[in-house]
């Protein structure tokens, strides 16, 4: 019988080449082939030349690789090489389908390890200099996506938490924002969405939830936006804020 493979789930961070970990990019060096998401970039890729790469993105509101085949995949390759890297945006262990793979691989009895990576929220926290949690101010904090969240009397329901981070946030930020201000949040409570977090490319938009509620211009690449009285800018802040910071993405 031949020899099985081992899979490593490994989360590639926000983006940005560097902020990989360190085992993940050893991994990926020594990989023989690599089933990587939409989000991971170019450059990321450039740390396994000697390996097959296979995308397998999924991205909402583009045709994508159906979870079912991706699991197959990974179970397949396993089968012929040694190591299998699944390469993913963020964190593997958030938002990540990772339990979906997880349970495809042991029930084939594939010996898989999960190497964690920098989630968009810390990143974008770290970007912007703005701390998600803040003495007297911010104790809770909730990461979310609303795609399948259910609705209460017409509104999506929304973490009842001091800073709220919401994934994949773009058009689907205004109906969080609705829900806030329904709840009763002020309308000129902090918001920050940024778009290509840690890459050449990052975007970052200041406004306030009465603004998030009137909606975003189409984003160009992954949105995060975070909402809070965490986030209100210190006063160095505001005077080396860019232009940029303080207008809406176009």
């Amino acid at each position: 019988m031949a020899t099985l493979g081992k899979v490593y789930l490994i989360g590639a961070g926000p983006g940005a080449q560097d902020l990989i970990t360190l085992r993940g990019a050893r991994l990926l060096a020594s990989a023989d082939v690599v089933l990587h998401d939409a989000l991971v970039t170019p450059e990321m890729l450039e740390l396994c030349p000697q390996a097959e790469k296979i995308a397998v993105g999924k991205r909402c509101g583009q045709l994508s690789t159906a979870q079912q085949f991706i699991n197959k995949q990974l179970v397949d390759n396993a089968r012929k090489h040694a190591i299998v890297v699944r390469l993913k945006g963020g964190d593997p262990m958030l938002f990540g389908r990772a339990d979906e793979e997880l349970r495809a691989l042991e029930e084939a009895g594939i010996d898989v390890e999960v190497v964690p990576g920098i989630t968009t929220a810390l990143a974008a926290a770290a970007a912007t200099r703005q701390p998600l949690t803040k003495r007297g101010v911010s104790r809770s904090v909730a990461f979310f996506t609303s795609s399948t969240a259910p609705e209460l009397d017409g509104l999506v329901t929304v973490p009842n938490t001091d800073t709220l981070v919401q994934y994949m946030g773009g058009r689907e930020a205004i109906a969080t924002a609705l829900s806030l201000l329904a709840q009763g949040r002020a309308g000129t409570t902090p918001v920050v969405v940024i778009e290509n977090v840690s890459r050449a490319d990052q975007r970052v938009l200041r406004l306030t939830l009465a603004d998030l509620a009137r909606g975003l211009e189409a984003p160009n690449g992954p949105v995060l936006v975070m909402i809070g009285n965490a986030l209100e800018m210190r006063t160095h802040q505001l005077a080396d804020a860019m232009p940029e910071e303080r207008r809406r993405l176009a």
